[in-house]
């Protein structure tokens, strides 16, 4: 029981060191990358380096976050060739341990850690997200133009024929805003005036405002009870739905609160939902990559260098990625059940990894 353990130990601490470095090395690079990105960015703005590097290290973990399928895959491979090329394998299998012994235990580590990358980094990477976000927008050249969805309502912000609009609803129902608040600004923002409506048909660029009372700075009816009052402009429906906030943004403890409120404003719920399952399907998604590491491995005996290990681990990420792209597309289309979208592809590594797991066990 005592040797078991410690070779268990052994094993579970070596695999997490692999797991550190690979994750620092993607770090570094994601810096690197994104640093240059930031540099661009603010290249007409004046600041030094420090702002770029700053925001690089805003955004990188939760990129980090979003590879970790990946790093797991490639820090498996290297943790079983390792333990392989030391002949440490041999070693384990003569203490009485089978190849399913010795991939099971990395893969129940995975399993752990992805419960806590999922309710533990997940919301730090979120908030980091978030401050990027908000760093990122005081210095967008192009701030005329925002939309967003917040307990108050629906609030638009947009810039036409020489006057600045803020416009504000109680939800959208089918193609309407409801209980529509346009107010009106000049180019200096100072107040001219604001629209009040029962509803405004958004289905295309020119809004059909419905029952609207027109009141001035001085809260003066001006007219009221206008039929139809056209409204130009640069959103409708479809443009409007598609501007909810990067997803990314979101704490997976935030999820369900999130999901109730774009109901209540009657915006589509797809996306997030399927962030949901894709939360609750993270952890079974790192155990199979590190199964499907041990398979390539353990269960197969190449006589090649390294490079064939680092081309087999690019190609399964790149199937991976365009196999769970495409199953998600199918379910944000409607053409899957959302929920089949998100947990088939998982299952289907999961069933593939512990098929090849059991093979490789007899070896």
């Amino acid at each position: 029981m005592i040797k078991s353990f410690v070779i268990n130990k052994y094993l579970a601490t070596e695999f997490l060191k692999s797991i550190i470095t690979i994750t620092f090395l993607f770090f570094c690079l994601g810096l690197i990358l994104n640093l240059f990105e930031q540099i661009n960015f603010f290249k007409d703005f004046d600041v030094g380096i420090d702002l770029p590097l700053f925001m690089s290290a805003l955004f990188v973990p939760s990129l980090l976050y979003s590879m970790f399928p990946f790093i797991f895959l490639i820090s498996g491979i290297w943790f079983f060739l390792k333990i392989k090329k030391t002949d440490e394998v041999v070693a384990l299998k003569s203490s009485g341990m089978s190849n399913f012994s010795i991939i099971i235990i990395p893969g129940i580590l995975s399993l752990f850690l992805g419960v806590f990358l999922v309710i533990g980094v997940n919301p730090i990477t979120s908030v980091l997200v978030k401050k990027y976000e908000s760093v990122k927008g005081s210095y967008e050249k192009d701030q005329d133009y925002l939309a967003a969805v917040t307990t108050n309502g629906i609030w638009i912000k947009e810039k036409n024929y020489g006057n600045n609009y803020i416009v504000q609803s109680s939800s959208i129902k089918n193609q309407y805003l409801l209980d529509v608040t346009i107010y009106i600004f000049d180019e200096d923002n100072n107040f001219i005036k604001r629209i009040e409506a029962d509803s405004a048909d958004i289905s295309t660029l020119v809004w059909d405002v419905n029952n609207a009372k027109v009141i001035d700075k001085d809260g003066k009816v001006i007219s009221e009870d206008i039929p139809i009052l056209s409204f130009q402009s640069v959103y409708n429906l479809k443009k409007i739905r598609s501007l909810y906030s990067n997803l990314d943004t979101i704490s997976f403890w935030n999820l369900d609160k999130e999901i109730k409120l774009l109901e209540e404003r009657g915006y589509s719920t797809k996306e997030i939902e399927a962030k949901k399952h894709e939360s609750y399907a993270f952890p079974l998604f790192l155990l199979s990559m590190v199964l499907l590491s041990g398979v390539f491995t353990l269960g197969m005996n190449f006589k090649e260098s390294n490079w064939t290990y680092i081309f087999i681990a690019i190609i399964t990420s790149v199937l991976v990625f365009y196999f769970n792209d495409f199953s998600a597309a199918l379910g944000k289309t409607g053409k899957l059940p959302l929920e089949l979208s998100v947990w088939m592809p998982i299952l289907i590594i999961f069933i593939f990894s512990t098929v090849g797991v059991l093979h490789a066990n007899q070896k």
